[in-house]
């Protein structure tokens, strides 16, 4: 996020406390051109310093010159803005069965992006020697150096020590618990790399391009597993260790005596989720063993797989009830595979927040289904690699790094 306010004539001004060249970044983060002069009177600054820092900041590629203003007598005056292709980042989402790679400009726009079929379960060796040569061929393929990649964005399927990007205990990858995935993908890429679990992704990706003006968001996957990403304050909340929004491992009381892979039992998960309904569903003699083959019976009409998917978003919404009395959010989100099935999970969703919620925390709320949808990951992945590489510590290191 940019550490940017408005003040009263509506001028854009930083909170940053320092006259530094990211200074100036973050006010054209908005990417309103502007001139030299414009600039030296927002920031208080010389004119000339002013004209010192533009150029440092032209020389990474972080900012371009975008014609002249109107001129009122006299030789019209440049204007400059970020220049939104001059360098770009890598979003990286890895998924149970997928890897989903993207090339993005500096406000996030896909340039290239791949998709291939990929058993997270192969191990992370196998799979993130797959991400750098698919990342290495869409940069060149878009005449990309090396050097243009400002920093790499990693979204996993499961819990992720986010100071350190090495996923810890996850469940459904084998051989990865406390892999230095930043370490490995450094080795081919001078960026940095930062990793996150793919439901935070979502959550960031989705606010970034779908609800760019809602501070308070919870995103929630039904997939192969249930969580939820919260942002509060514009901000993604990851909580002390990493797993604020864990929504899957919640107690449900109507699955009170249903195992769950967590060693539990009466999870959300272990009710909810994608095989969940599918192995309840196996048991009445349909065919179905994924979430995406419940989607299917849904779309077909099958009356059964349509009541399962209504009762999965009760018992979904019977979690985010406490959750928007915690939280008070303006939307509730839903993605993931199961989220195809569209209004029938969501309406079970609603049904029961809005019956269960106090009328002042539901009266705007918002519940609906992912707008990004399965891109929602690989936008959010490269998000978190944007906010990285254009926060004003990452700028003045970049211009300190030139002025050797």
């Amino acid at each position: 996020m940019s550490d940017i306010s408005d003040d009263e004539a509506g001028r854009h001004v930083t909170a940053l406390g320092s006259s530094a060249a990211s200074d100036l970044f973050q006010i054209l983060r908005d990417g309103r051109p502007r001139t030299r002069t414009e600039l030296s009177a927002i920031t208080g600054l010389a004119r000339s310093t002013v004209a010192l820092r533009i150029d440092a900041l032209m020389r990474l590629g972080l900012v371009g010159s975008v014609g002249d203003a109107v001129s009122t007598g006299g030789r019209p005056s440049s204007q400059f803005a970020i220049a939104a292709s001059g360098r770009v980042v890598l979003g990286v989402d890895v998924g149970a069965s997928h890897v989903r790679i993207a090339v993005s400009d500096l406000t996030g726009g896909t340039l290239a992006q791949t998709t291939e079929r990929r058993d997270v379960a192969d191990g992370p060796e196998a799979v993130l020697s797959s991400v750098i040569e698919e990342a290495q061929a869409l940069l060149a393929g878009l005449g990309r150096a090396p050097s243009d990649l400002l920093a790499i964005g990693i979204g996993l399927p499961g819990p992720v020590e986010h100071s350190t990007g090495r996923p810890i205990n996850p469940p459904i990858m084998p051989g990865w618990d406390r892999f230095d995935v930043p370490g490995y993908l450094s080795s081919s890429f001078d960026a940095p790399v930062l990793v996150d679990n793919d439901v935070n992704i979502m959550a960031l990706g989705e606010r970034e391009h779908a609800w760019p003006e809602v501070d308070h968001l919870i995103f929630v996957k039904v997939a192969t597993g249930i969580g939820s990403g919260v942002i509060s304050g514009g901000l993604l909340q990851r909580g002390a260790q990493g797993t604020a929004g864990d929504i899957g491992h919640v107690y449900v009381a109507r699955g009170a005596e249903v195992p769950c892979a967590c060693g539990n039992r009466g999870c959300l998960e272990a009710l909810a989720s994608g095989p969940a309904l599918a192995r309840a569903l196996s048991a009445t003699g349909l065919t179905a063993s994924s979430s995406q083959d419940v989607v299917e019976l849904v779309k077909r009409g099958n009356i059964d797989a349509i009541q399962a998917v209504r009762q999965a978003g009760r018992d979904i919404g019977e979690v985010l009830t406490t959750c928007v009395s915690l939280i008070n959010p303006s939307a509730i989100v839903i993605g993931g595979a199961l989220a195809q099935a569209g209004e029938h999970l969501i309406a079970g969703v609603r049904e029961v927040v809005y019956t269960r919620s106090m009328p002042l925390a539901t009266e705007h709320l918002q519940i609906t289904q992912s707008k990004t949808g399965a891109d929602a990951a690989v936008l959010g992945a490269s998000m978190l690699a944007i906010h990285h590489a254009l926060a004003p510590e990452s700028i003045e290191a970049m211009v300190a790094a030139t002025a050797r």
